[in-house]
């Protein structure tokens, strides 16, 4: 005989599994880029709404209004489950992540999206085996596009004009970038690049064209240079916490992967192009002088710049990895992209 208080249990039970809402599993996100920048509106949040649309609304990412900590400490955010999803950028913790390096060099690519996608492939054929996002959950890796040389006092047309002028750098690899085509550093984070422009501390800055206009110095870059392939890239991680990764059933992480990898590579790179190209417009309309870098500064330019690539084969092979394979399998991939 049914007693009441099993009555109620079973009555309760049927109500949470009939209750779409009360199996749903939410996913913090902790986000320190600003609501407006193309990295959260172009493409964080149109996979947040993918991934409650691939998994019927089962699963849902919360991106969180501040951030739980500085940039450089997201990974480790989510490694340690403060968030449950966290961005960041490699090169902002310096010699963490070696592998990931291969997407930062010079001169790979003119487009975000054919190196994005390329650099996802290859990181999952040749680099992701030696463990370097170990303690997490790896959903995504991307980067921005090309960066250039912008400044406020001149053309720079040969790697000469560059001597003595102060740059804004960020990361380990523009600081070294800098270092070898004589401009003085100033590594400070990207949100103060107003400042140091406008109150002219700074000459220059080596950016993508998308962070000139997003950072609003348009105004005070009245020169750029375009590098062929770009003088750099900066490498993006979307990543998860292993123990909420888990607790998501199986066939909903691999809807969720299905819209993340490769797929959100693309967006990514796609969303970065589309941002850059309106920038170049906005710069050309406020009268900026943009010129393309021609051979001889290019030669002279890899020249200065050679001992980027022949550091990352040497440190990746240090780590066990086949580096000069890897960054074949990567220029292939960028160059039959299309």
């Amino acid at each position: 005989m049914v007693t009441i208080h099993k009555l109620t249990v079973l009555l309760v039970a049927l109500t949470v599994l009939a209750d779409p809402a009360a199996a749903e599993t939410v996913l913090r996100l902790s986000n320190w880029v600003p609501q407006s920048h193309v990295i959260t509106r172009n493409i964080l949040a149109p996979w947040a709404k993918d991934v409650v649309r691939v998994t019927d609304g089962r699963v849902r990412v919360e991106m969180l209004k501040t951030p739980l900590g500085k940039p450089p400490a997201h990974y480790d955010i989510a490694r340690d489950g403060l968030a449950d999803i966290t961005i960041g950028v490699h090169g902002y913790t310096p010699g963490r992540f070696i592998l990931t390096q291969i997407a930062e060099l010079p001169f790979l690519s003119d487009s975000a999206e054919a190196l994005s996608v390329a650099y996802w492939r290859v990181h999952e054929r040749y680099l992701a085996p030696h463990g370097e996002h170990r303690g997490v959950h790896l959903l995504a890796l991307w980067t921005h596009g090309p960066g250039h040389i912008f400044n406020a006092k001149r053309d720079i047309l040969t790697v000469a004009d560059l001597d003595g002028l102060k740059f804004r750098v960020g990361g380990a690899s523009v600081s070294r970038i800098s270092d070898a085509l004589g401009t003085v550093g100033i590594p400070v984070p990207a949100t103060k690049a107003y400042e140091l422009l406008s109150n002219g501390v700074a000459d220059g800055i080596y950016f993508p064209a998308e962070s000139i206009e997003f950072f609003n110095l348009t105004p005070f870059m009245h020169h750029g240079t375009l590098i062929p392939g770009g003088l750099y890239n900066a490498s993006f991680f979307l990543i998860a916490n292993t123990d909420s990764w888990r607790k998501i059933t199986v066939a909903d992480r691999d809807a969720i992967m299905a819209v993340s990898g490769e797929v959100l590579a693309k967006r990514a790179g796609i969303a970065w192009d589309h941002s850059d190209h309106a920038a170049m417009q906005a710069l050309m309309a406020a009268g900026t002088a943009l010129t393309l870098a021609e051979t001889p500064m290019i030669q002279e330019l890899q020249y200065r710049l050679a001992f980027a690539e022949a550091d990352w084969v040497a440190n990746a092979s240090d780590a066990g990895a086949d580096a000069a394979l890897a960054l074949a399998a990567l220029r292939t991939e960028i160059e039959g992209y299309r």
